[in-house]
């Protein structure tokens, strides 16, 4: 695998683009990513029962749909808790984007992201569309606008591209995301755009991006909220030329694990963003009964806000850490649990089976100062290991998230 600059526009075929069209106040506010031809796709969306009119559009064309050819992505404004005529808007939506495009509306997958319960300005989103549609490109530059236009209170654009060799050919996986607040696992408020030329069918795909979500996107947390538009969608176009792949082909493992890597990279990304986050937190959990357990666990750490303020505060209270496995409902032996802490400024054990560890404060304190942490929790119960991350919660995420509508 060979990580390359690059996002949506890299995998042959697809071209992309983002504008201001003045949904927004500022800023870019739509995006469009089309391929050259139909594509097989896949998609996975947010576990919340409030969910967006434009998921609710995609969750029906990936259960009816073989190909599409084309995603419509607008910020500012996501289009839910806009009851009937949010669904009419999603629908006009896709379907002034298939005449633009020249293809059908079942064609057009649509995703919004913003502020919730506001009507979409169907003047703007038609306007924004028309704009995009005339300078679509392959080109780097125009990959970066699109993925600067999904986003809303993300401090950078986050895009992760890759290629691997099959069959002698060079097939390419690229993708963006957007999301820094209402993270939690079980997808978050994001979105995640991922496109590929490697042949593979709709099926396929959609176990593939199951398998890789569980790993990913359901491991990482910023406030514990989940959001009503969380979408993430895989579009493959075949044009690498390469035979269909699938578990049976014999370098499916090395596209797979390409695969994963993209979707890790933006995961990881958005925890970089959270909001007013100083600090990213890796919690890894090893030993324990299996891996569900072991992810239950370090999930339980990374979503707990006594926690994250701890970390906030550079304060090695590893008790609530152990308060935090302890409570995430997965069987553990806590009389077996080693602790300990690293970063840039080396590591410390505060735990050794089950029993406190006397250690120096001083520097603990400066091993948690770090921008990047991570927590060790070693069990004795089997082979299971998990990784969650996450980020602290600061003063600055209750500042942002209360003006977030002016």
């Amino acid at each position: 695998m060979q990580i390359i600059d690059g996002s949506v526009t890299v995998s042959k075929g697809f071209s992309a683009n983002g504008v201001a069209c003045g949904i927004k106040k500022r800023k870019k506010d739509m995006a469009l990513v089309v391929s050259e031809v139909q594509c097989s796709f896949a998609g996975s969306f947010t576990t919340n029962l409030v969910k967006a009119a434009p998921v609710l559009w995609d969750q029906k064309l990936v259960a009816s749909q073989d190909h599409v050819k084309a995603i419509v992505i607008n910020s500012g404004n996501a289009n839910a808790c806009t009851a009937e005529q949010g669904l009419k808007d999603t629908e006009a939506t896709a379907a002034y984007a298939g005449s633009v495009l020249g293809c059908k509306a079942e064609e057009v997958l649509v995703c919004s992201t913003g502020v919730i319960g506001v009507p979409l300005p169907m003047d703007k989103v038609k306007e924004g569309i028309e704009l995009c549609s005339k300078e679509l490109s392959t080109s780097r530059e125009a990959s970066g606008e699109a993925a600067l236009a999904i986003c809303t209170t993300d401090t950078f654009k986050k895009e992760v591209a890759v290629s691997v060799q099959i069959e002698g050919r060079t097939v390419h996986i690229g993708g963006m995301a957007k999301g820094s607040g209402m993270i939690h696992p079980n997808m978050a408020t994001m979105l995640s755009f991922i496109t590929t030329d490697a042949a593979i069918g709709k099926q396929t795909l959609q176990a593939l991006l199951g398998s890789s979500i569980v790993d990913t996107y359901n491991m990482i947390s910023v406030d514990g909220d989940t959001s009503t538009n969380d979408t993430v969608l895989v579009l493959a176009n075949g044009m690498s030329g390469t035979t269909m792949l699938g578990p049976d082909h014999p370098e499916w493992e090395t596209f797979t694990q390409a695969f994963l890597y993209v979707h890790t990279e933006l995961a990881k990304a958005i925890v970089r963003d959270g909001e007013g986050a100083g600090k990213f937190l890796e919690v890894k959990v090893t030993g324990a009964k299996d891996k569900q357990t072991a992810q239950t666990l370090a999930r339980s750490v990374i979503t707990s806000n006594l926690v994250k303020t701890a970390f906030f505060g550079s304060d090695a209270n590893w008790g609530r850490i152990l308060c935090a496995m302890g409570y995430s409902g997965a069987d553990f032996n806590p009389s077996a649990l080693n602790l300990s802490f690293s970063s840039a400024k080396g590591t410390i054990q505060v735990v050794e089976n089950g029993v406190p560890l006397a250690f120096d404060e001083h520097l603990a304190k400066g091993i948690l100062m770090e921008r990047e942490i991570t927590t060790l929790a070693q069990l004795k119960d089997g082979n299971g290991e998990g990784t969650a991350w996450g980020c602290d919660l600061s003063y600055e995420y209750v500042r942002i998230n209360g003006d977030y509508r002016s």
